[in-house]
């Protein structure tokens, strides 16, 4: 029996190949030189040598980058930024691994383009001059402070909290949705304030959760619990393992991408067992969320850290990327990300997020419309399990999935969602009859939307 010949099939819109993880070496730059791979993977070296401003920027770069790129910034850092400047060295070594693999002619247009300083180290330049902000973006974009159940405590879903620990990161994103709390102020936004002691907040919302048995599920956050020391999260972690409602706890940390280092170390890692083995023992479920948005960002010591903690026992560990315009909005950018945190880091793709009506965001956020075309055009490439779902965070609603949405004005960038629970803020079944309202960009819509805009912004 013979069998007729496979007719040739065109190339698909993306061709999947492993590719090998890369430590970029930190001494092509100069300030970096003579670092030796000792004082790279110790965590107090990255700690204390984070770049905090242009200058110091400047003395890791030397003369590569040109005095504009730092003019650039320095505006930046006076008109614009919601966040203060804090990048560990691992985070800016993933910048320009090479300036060959860039496509740029030179290292100033390399780093300017480059997707990880886009959303790291913003400058004047990437800013809309159109439309920096929406007109209706604000601080607290999706009311998480009105629902503190007590200071720090979110109680946004009916089985769900957001704890807020801390309010300091190892690292500071620009496009931050908690940037009213969150870091040290800026020329344009006076941070808001935790007042209560840290020892009383903490005891506060482990008694409100005794109090809640509604409550299964417990997203421990800030800031970022790496800037927590080990101890002190340790301890807080096995209280919050004896209130008997809690079956989920999600550690939520962006330093297993840009601080791996601290997720290594061998002490973190025995207390990390120690708790693991508390919440098997009661039937809890415990993971770790991070936060990466393209695949230069998943090195080799990503994924050692990755694996370490698994070894300690979490259940699992998954990403919760943002959509980021000129970082990574195409479906090759989030596959290949998505790729390499599944193949070699253990991380499962989880969610991407649009990017969230804060100030002068206008030039990371995309429609609710490209966001559906991005969610189709990833589909059928990745595992189920692992495929990310393309999430919008919808003001008074939650975590909605892009094809949810229940009416949208296309011209206005008006889209409109329904909900089905109610928050701490409303009462009645009014709250999950209405629809509620989300904004596309304004320069992503067609000229007579844009007009409307200019004619009715408050």
């Amino acid at each position: 029996m013979t069998t007729a010949p496979v007719a040739h099939r065109p190339p698909q819109p993306y061709s999947y190949a492993r590719r090998a993880l890369v430590e970029p070496d930190w001494r092509r730059f100069p300030g970096w030189s003579a670092v030796t791979e000792a004082e790279w993977t110790d965590v107090q070296w990255q700690r204390a040598h984070c770049v905090k401003d242009p200058a110091q920027l400047r003395a890791v770069l030397g003369d590569r980058v040109a005095d504009s790129f730092y003019d650039d910034l320095e505006r930046d850092r006076r008109e614009f930024a919601t966040m203060s400047m804090l990048v560990p060295p691992h985070m800016v070594n993933t910048m320009v691994p090479t300036v060959e693999a860039s496509g740029a002619g030179s290292w100033t247009e390399a780093f300017h383009a480059d997707p990880v300083r886009r959303y790291m180290i913003p400058v004047h330049s990437d800013r809309r001059s159109d439309w920096p902000s929406h007109p209706l973006a604000t601080r607290d974009s999706l009311h998480e402070h009105d629902m503190w159940a007590v200071e720090g405590l979110t109680h946004r879903y009916p089985t769900k909290v957001l704890a807020e620990l801390l309010p300091t990161c190892p690292q500071y994103c620009g496009h931050c949705t908690r940037m009213d709390l969150v870091g040290t102020s800026t020329p344009t936004v006076e941070k808001l304030k935790f007042t209560a002691k840290p020892v009383d907040r903490l005891a506060a919302m482990l008694d409100h959760l005794r109090a809640t048995p509604g409550v299964r599920d417990v997203v421990v956050s800030g800031g970022d619990v790496a800037n927590m020391p080990w101890p002190r999260l340790e301890s807080f972690l096995m209280e919050l393992l004896t209130v008997e409602s809690i079956r989920d706890v999600r550690l939520a940390t962006k330093a297993l991408i840009g601080l791996p280092q601290h997720w290594l170390e061998p002490r973190l890692l025995d207390g990390l067992a120690r708790v693991c083995d508390v919440a098997k023992s009661r039937g809890v479920q415990l993971a770790l969320h991070t936060h990466t948005n393209h695949a230069n960002q998943v090195t080799p010591l990503v994924a050692k850290a990755s694996r370490a903690v698994l070894d300690a026992g979490l259940r699992d560990v998954r990403n919760q990327g943002v959509l980021l315009d000129g970082v990574n909005t195409t479906a090759h950018d989030l596959l290949d990300l998505s790729f390499a945190l599944l193949d070699d880091a253990g991380v499962t793709p989880y969610y991407f997020y649009m990017c969230d009506m804060i100030p002068n965001a206008e030039h990371w956020r995309v429609s609710v419309a490209q966001a559906q075309s991005l969610q189709h055009e990833i589909m059928g490439y990745l595992p189920g399990f692992a495929t990310p779902r393309i999430v919008c965070d919808v003001p008074f609603v939650g975590k909605r999935w892009v094809h949810q949405v229940h009416s949208y004005d296309t011209e206005r960038g008006v889209s409109y969602w329904t909900k089905n629970y109610l928050t701490a803020l409303e009462e009645g079944d009014d709250a999950l009859a209405r629809p509620y309202p989300y904004y596309d960009p304004i320069h992503t819509l067609p000229e007579e939307g844009r007009r409307w805009w200019s004619a009715n912004q408050s």
